[in-house]
Parts: structure tokens; sequence; C-alpha cells
């Protein structure tokens, strides 16, 4: 509870930052939460309390996936460990001559292939668990970077047969790109 509250009061502290973003010394007096963006905070966040990241990005729809992610591996880690713990029991009381739950419906090689698999399953839900805590704070560190990529309102692209290796006998293409108002710059802080 106590960690509970301390990742609380710090997470808190971390988001009340002040309205007027410094470079360097140099006030920029800019109220775009864009410019104050830090992606090794948003790392930090996912790191400490998944779905944190995604919130300090404001990707406020990723947040229940990362759960959702993290709750079904989990639910998957109880269900095989469950189930794992019931035959590994049964194998050990026909193994030692005691009654077993299935009432020697089973024998001891059948008993024990089934736990193992459901080892095996239990094992790889703990691997799905680690990837998606992984994946949480990749997503966000990368999010946290895309955050100041400002693309053009108005992009566009136009294929057209290539004049000049039409003209020497060869078949080709060319493919241009242009943006029709310039990005606006975005400051950058380490």
């Amino acid at each position: 509870m106590l960690l509970l509250l301390l990742m609380g009061g710090l997470f808190a502290q971390a988001m009340a930052q002040p309205l007027v973003a410094e470079a360097d010394g140099d006030s920029t007096g800019t109220t775009d939460w864009r410019a104050r963006h830090r992606p090794g905070r948003a790392a930090l966040y996912s790191a400490i309390l998944p779905g944190a990241g995604q919130v300090y990005n404001r990707k406020y729809w990723k947040v229940p996936i990362v759960l959702g992610g993290l709750g079904v591996s989990y639910w998957f880690i109880r269900e095989n460990n469950r189930e794992f713990q019931r035959y590994k029991t049964a194998y050990l009381d026909v193994v030692n001559g005691r009654e077993d739950e299935f009432h020697g419906a089973y024998g001891a090689d059948q008993l024990r292939s089934v736990a193992d698999t459901y080892q095996r399953w239990r094992d790889l839900s703990y691997v799905a668990i680690g990837l998606v805590y992984a994946l949480n704070i990749i997503d966000a560190t990368v999010d946290g970077y895309f955050v100041r990529f400002d693309v053009s309102d108005d992009l566009s692209l136009n294929a057209a047969p290539a004049l000049d290796l039409a003209a020497q006998g060869a078949a080709g293409i060319s493919v241009s790109l242009s943006f029709n108002r310039a990005p606006r710059p975005l400051p950058l802080h380490p």
C-alpha cells in the first residue's frame, strides 16, 4: 500500500510541470505540452506502473490494451499453475500408492505427461507477461519520441512514368512526395 502511495505521489509530482518550458536557461514561454514532453519519463512511468507512460503520452486508448495483456497473461499463469499442481499431486498420489482425485483412471505416466504440459504452459505464460511488460515500456518510449513528429495536413504522393528511362527503352516509374505547408518546428529538449 505504501509503495502504491509513493508511486502515485511521484507520478503526480512529475505530471505537475511548470507551464513555462526552459531550454538551456532560455525561457520560451510555451504552453504546448509537446514542447515539455520527455520520452524518458514515459519509459520510466511505464516501468513503474504499466500504462502510465501511455497516459503521459496522451495515448489513453492504449491503456486497456496494456492492462488487458497483463491481465490475460496473469490469468493464464494462475490457471496453468492450478492445473499443474492438481496433476502433480495426482501423480505423486499414484506413485506413492494413495488414492488420487481421478480414482485410478489414469496411470502415472499419463498424469506426469499432463503435469509437464501444464508446467510448460505456465512457464510460457511467465514469458508472455514479461514480453507484454517490456512492450509496454518500448511502446511508451517510441511514442514519446513521436510526440514531436509533425506531419503536414496535406501530403501528396504522385506516381508517373519516368520519361527519361522510357526514352531509353527501359521501364521506370517516378515517385515524388510533397508537402503543401512547411511543418512547424518544435523545440527539442534533451
